[in-house]
């Protein structure tokens, strides 16, 4: 970030919720770079930044795509980087038809699920045999989340067009997608002056070429929304458009809001996938071993996941050790299969059906953390038994006992079903293991203070509970509890309280020879006979030469920039991905002062500052042989050795379930009409037909006006998620000690708000209420040529700790992008009243009362396909749509 020319920030308030990488964003700007904030909201960030863009929330895809209309409509690409690293000059199936020419849908849309068939977004011959096919199955099971890590299959090769004049290549289908996305179309529907956008769109496309590069920085205010996952997207091709991946002071850099977010998905806490990226198998599509694993190779495809039966052998033999042998397929028998939608929303809302009796609840707080509160907390409480792990005494343990709806009388103490045991845990200061941050790198952590009273760690509890299940099951014949019993489940203790050794799961996690017990000093030792266990295979060598590599602390002044010796970075202690792509395909480096790797002709191998991401002796000139798979399948300038074609794909072909190119929708909740298409919103975001779940009305539904303004929401530097871990805190809570809203001195006007007076906000689902804050942060909008107000709230209050308030979450409805099944959490409609909210019944009366005049139906859902777009298949498909018919896992 620091060797940046220019950084862009878009939606993150990264001075205010992530301050000490923010440290790294002032360094470059010393060295000169200059730096842009876009947000709705005026902040430390954008006091801190050169230009400051105010946008409306949900409409990032507008600006960002006048980004690269920008760049393409006036030739700024890095045209020898996109020529040769990007799918640029690949060729399209001639049945593709574009959003643009269909009002908003892509062809192969089926209107009676929701999803595409995607044999048509297919590369030119390939229609049928790469990754083609309906997606329905996809976005219940988020496989987005799979192709996040490799992409979808690319078998052969591919036809194209190196001049970038067929229609058909990739270039011009970018061209003609992002043709109406101009700088008056911007300023249109984002709300943001054409000479600011124009201010942008000039110093991203300056740091770019040979000499310069450019960095892109989001967080969750990215990630939260129906079309999140686009959001990402669209950064992507400015970036590969400009050059900017695999070279320092480039990429996309995703913040977490946690110390190991990264850690969390890599060693996964999700329903679809196993560690390193593996996907969980599906009942119906995996049945053996053999289905699973060419599942994710794809055999015939190029790239390191081609050796995917080495990863998942050596996982399944790090979990189940001696009893995982060849001739029983390594026990893949054992493991859960998925059967369709397993997220967290679906799991709350199958509680409040009666499908789910018991839950584990470690490190959330969904009573005020999550999306719609109140389902929240009305799941939980029809649960027979809760496991609730903390810190504190947090809301989602009292929710039974001081959670709003016992005010209301929808949760009566007295008579509520659920056992909630509250076991108390130990912090990241009481324990040992590692953090996995947003750069992918590793540290280890020692264990400052032990844990007070009966706090442990997670490690102790999940040992000791497998421990405590083994024993209890030890003389079952029963062929079910197998699998718990045929778990390598020994780890050495120490301590009191016969805590697990830590570095012995960390080995374990790196791998090691079976036969020797010698540890793996990369994944590519990793084999698929069973001679090797490697409990996730991108950590690989975390622990090599028997050494706890997370655990180095070499000071950066007694080493080079890229500091390799500070902790390790999977995989293979890489510190930049797609690091080829610094390099120009002659393997020299782009010029001097962005040299990173490069090809040493006189050693014959890649060399320089950072461990190459390609195999090391392959030279740039060598070329496959015909009928080469895997590894040996890319060429010497293929520089994405993930990818199934070796190149960033500007043009999704597979793995995006929503549309091969983003494309502007508006918000599941919105007051405007879509500006750029008939279609409104992401026509396959996913929604739950379910009683207790709605969603405001937006054009062009009728009574969307009940809802007028746009609220968002964000963090606060002095709290920490769902304020859990800072309400608790004295000075913490004395510095932020209220619920607030922010509004624009011309919002309180006309919604006659007093500043430090009471307010409360309506939306479908709740109503709370919160202190207003006066303030000239938040400006009004002037989008599609009226005003747009948008009201800003933090997320961090709930009902217990030394300060309290009411959530904002408890506003949001559930609605899901359809890639990865995350909410859209970043943005909603309300309405705001001034004073304090309605307390008791006659608080689900007010909310009742605005259902009505919004025409709100119980279990209803807005059609997927806005009435007037075209779709092919049966109208009576298209009808049910409209009524909210199935959704693959609707109500």
């Amino acid at each position: 970030m620091a060797n940046a020319d220019v950084i862009v920030i878009q939606g993150s308030n990264m001075a205010e919720a992530h301050p000490v990488g923010f440290q790294w964003v002032m360094e470059a700007r010393k060295r000169g770079a200059k730096v842009f904030h876009v947000d709705p909201r005026f902040t430390r960030t954008s006091a801190s930044a050169d230009t400051y863009l105010p946008i409306r929330a949900g409409s990032d895809i507008a600006l960002l795509g006048g980004v690269v209309n920008y760049i393409l409509s006036n030739e700024l690409d890095f045209r020898e980087y996109v020529l040769a690293y990007t799918n640029a000059a690949t060729i399209v199936s001639e049945d593709f038809v574009d959003a643009e020419d269909a009002d908003g849908l892509f062809s192969g849309f089926d209107p009676a699920t929701g999803s595409y068939v995607q044999d048509s977004w297919q590369y030119a011959g390939h229609e049928r045999d790469s990754g083609s096919g309906h997606t329905a199955t996809e976005r219940e099971t988020a496989a987005g989340l799979r192709h996040e890590s490799h992409g979808a299959p690319i078998a052969g090769q591919v036809e194209r067009d190196e001049t970038l004049q067929h229609p058909r290549c990739v270039y011009q289908i970018l061209k003609r997608h992002f043709a109406r996305y101009t700088p008056e179309m911007v300023e249109r529907v984002c709300g943001l002056p054409q000479e600011k956008f124009l201010e942008l769109a000039r110093a991203w496309t300056q740091n770019s070429g040979r000499e310069r590069t450019g960095c892109l920085i989001y967080s969750v205010g990215w990630t939260q929304h129906s079309v999140g996952v686009q959001y990402i997207r669209t950064g992507a091709i400015i970036q590969l458009l400009l050059g900017n991946v695999g070279r320092p002071g480039g990429g996309v850099l995703a913040l977490r809001g946690h110390a190991s977010i990264q850690g969390s998905t890599d060693i996964p806490t999700l329903f679809n996938l196993l560690p390193g990226y593996l996907p969980m198998p599906h009942h119906a599509q995996h049945p053996t071993f053999d289905d699973w694993v060419d599942a994710i190779r794809h055999p015939g495809q190029k790239g390191f996941w081609g050796n995917a039966r080495a990863y998942a052998a050596s996982l399944l033999k790090a979990y189940w050790g001696d009893a995982a042998t060849p001739d029983n397929d390594f026990c893949y028998g054992y493991l859960p299969r998925l059967t369709g939608d397993h997220g967290t929303y679906q799991q709350v809302l199958d509680m409040i059906d009666g499908k789910i009796k018991g839950y584990f609840l470690l490190g959330q707080n969904p009573a005020v953390g999550s999306a719609h509160g109140r389902a929240q907390r009305l799941g939980m409480a029809n649960l027979d038994w809760l496991v609730v792990r903390d810190l504190f005494m947090i809301e989602s343990a009292t929710f039974w006992q001081r959670g709003p709806e016992v005010a209301t009388g929808e949760i009566v103490p007295q008579e509520c079903r659920t056992e909630v045991f509250f076991l108390p845990a130990a912090s990241h200061v009481e324990k040992e293991g590692t953090f996995t941050q947003t750069q992918r790198l590793l540290q280890w952590r020692e264990k400052a203070v032990d844990p007070p009273g009966d706090a442990r760690s997670e490690l102790w509890f999940f040992y000791h509970l497998g421990r405590r299940l083994r024993e209890k099951l030890a003389g079952s014949s029963l062929p079910r509890d197998r699998a718990l019993l045929d778990l390598a489940w020994d780890y050495p203790t120490h301590g009191p309280h016969d805590e697990p050794d830590a570095e012995a799961v960390l080995r374990e996690i790196n791998g090691y020879e079976v036969a020797t017990g010698r540890p793996l000093g990369g994944f590519a030792e990793a084999r698929d006979d069973g001679t090797t266990a490697v409990g996730c295979w991108i950590y690989a060598g975390v622990y090599a030469d028997g050494v706890n590599q997370a655990a180095r602390r070499r000071p950066g002044r007694e080493q080079d920039w890229v500091a390799a010796e500070w902790g390790w970075a999977w995989p293979a202690n890489r510190r930049m991905l797609y690091n080829r792509a610094s390099a120009d395909p002659q393997g020299r480096p782009w010029s001097e002062r962005k040299r990173y790797v490069w090809w040493d002709e006189s050693a014959g191998r890649w060399t320089g500052y950072d461990v190459p991401d390609f195999e090391v002796t392959k030279a740039p000139t060598y070329r496959p042989p015909e009928g080469a798979t895997g590894p040996a399948a890319l060429a010497g300038d293929d520089p994405f050795v993930m990818q199934s074609d070796g190149k960033g794909w500007l043009y999704a072909p597979s793995g995006v379930v929503d549309g091969p190119l983003p494309t502007h929708y508006e918000p599941a909740e919105s007051p405007v009409r879509n500006s750029f298409y008939g279609q409104q919103g992401n026509p396959t975001r996913k929604t739950y037909r379910h009683p207790v779940n709605s969603i405001n009305p937006s054009p062009p539904q009728e009574h969307s006006q009940v809802f007028p303004y746009v609220f968002t929401v964000s963090r606060l530097t002095e709290h920490h998620t769902a304020g859990g871990m800072s309400r608790t805190v004295a000075p913490l809570a004395e510095l932020q000690p209220e619920m607030f809203v922010e509004v624009s001195p011309a919002l309180a006007a006309v919604a006659g708000l007093t500043h430090l007076g009471w307010a409360h906000l309506i939306s479908a689902r709740a109503v709370i209420e919160a202190k207003v804050l006066v303030t000239d942060r938040l400006v009004p909008l002037r989008v599609d040529g009226r005003v747009i107000h948008q009201l800003w709230l933090p997320y961090h209050f709930g009902f217990e700790g030394l300060v309290t308030g009411d959530s904002a979450n408890d506003l949001f409805g559930i609605t899901l992008d359809p890639n990865v099944l995350i909410q859209e959490s970043k943005i909603g409609t309300c309405d705001v009243r001034p004073g304090r909210r309605p307390t008791g019944p006659a608080l689900r009366d007010l909310v009742d009362d605005y259902r009505t005049r919004a025409g709100i139906v119980a279990g209803a859902v807005p059609p997927a396909v806005t009435p007037g777009v075209p779709v092919d298949g049966p109208a009576e498909a298209a009808g049910d749509r409209e009524t909210g018919a199935d959704e693959r896992g609707d109500r």
